[in-house]
C-alpha cells in the first residue's frame, strides 16, 4: 500500500526496440515497458545537418510518437549515431556497407553521439546529447571480413557493437561507455530529473522535492 499523500510513480515506458538500451535499464533496475515507435519515424540524415542536432531530432521523434499513445507515462526514448569526419555513419544496408564503414573507422578516432529525449505525464518535453569519443585499433581486411560475417554489425550504427565482439575492435573509450551502447545512463538521469523525477537504487523514482526515507 503506498504512503497517504505521496504520489504514484508514473510507468515508464521505453520508445525503443533496441535491445541494447533495454540491458542498459534493466542494469541500473528499472522496470519499463518497450513501446516502439511507428516504421518511418526515424528519418535519415540530411548531409550538412549537424550530427548532434540529428541524433537529439530523431530521439524528440520517436519519444513525441509514442507519448500521443501513453499521455500517463514517463516516456524515454534515444537515438545514436557514429560520427566520422562529420559525416554520419548509419547502420550499414548489407555485409559490403559494414565493411566499408569499419575500414573507415580502423586505426582512427571517432565520435558516437545519443540523443536522449524524455517527457512526463505534465506534458514538458526535454531532451539532450551526450558524446563519447572512441579510438579503433588497427584492423586488416581479413579481421574486418570475420567480425561482419558474424551478422553483428548489419543493425548497428557505424557497423559494430561494442558490447559484443565489437568490443574487440576497440582500443580506448573516452567518455560514457553506455553511451557507446546506445542509451548514456547519466544523461538520462539528468533529464528525468529535469520533469521531476530522481532515480534512486534499486531502480526507484522519487518525486523531486519528497522526503528522503529514514534509515
Amino acid at each position: 500500500m503506498r504512503e497517504v499523500g505521496r504520489p504514484l510513480t508514473p510507468p515508464l515506458v521505453l520508445a525503443s526496440s533496441s535491445p541494447r538500451r533495454k540491458q542498459v535499464l534493466e542494469t541500473i533496475g528499472f522496470q519499463f515497458e518497450v513501446v516502439a515507435a511507428a516504421p518511418g519515424t526515424e528519418q535519415p540524415w540530411r548531409h550538412g545537418e549537424d550530427p548532434v542536432a540529428f541524433a537529439e531530432r530523431t530521439a524528440r521523434a520517436k519519444r513525441d510518437e509514442v507519448a500521443v499513445t501513453r499521455p500517463d507515462a514517463l516516456v524515454m526514448a534515444a537515438d545514436t549515431v557514429v560520427i566520422l569526419d562529420d559525416v554520419v555513419l548509419e547502420k550499414p544496408v548489407d555485409a559490403d556497407g559494414a565493411r566499408a564503414m569499419l575500414s573507415k573507422l580502423a586505426g582512427r578516432d571517432h565520435v558516437v553521439c545519443t540523443g536522449v529525449a524524455v517527457v512526463g505525464p505534465a506534458g514538458v518535453p526535454v531532451s539532450g546529447a551526450e558524446k563519447t569519443g572512441v579510438h579503433f585499433r588497427d584492423l586488416d581486411i581479413e579481421e574486418i571480413a570475420d567480425y561482419v560475417a558474424t551478422g553483428e554489425p548489419l543493425d548497428k550504427a557505424g557497423a559494430y557493437g561494442i558490447q559484443g565482439l565489437g568490443a574487440a575492435l576497440v582500443r580506448r573509450v573516452d567518455g560514457c561507455y553506455f553511451n557507446v551502447m546506445g542509451l548514456p545512463v547519466t544523461r538520462l538521469l539528468d533529464l528525468l530529473k529535469e520533469v521531476g523525477w530522481e532515480y534512486r537504487a534499486p531502480g526507484l523514482l522519487r518525486l523531486v522535492g519528497a522526503p528522503t526515507r529514514s534509515h
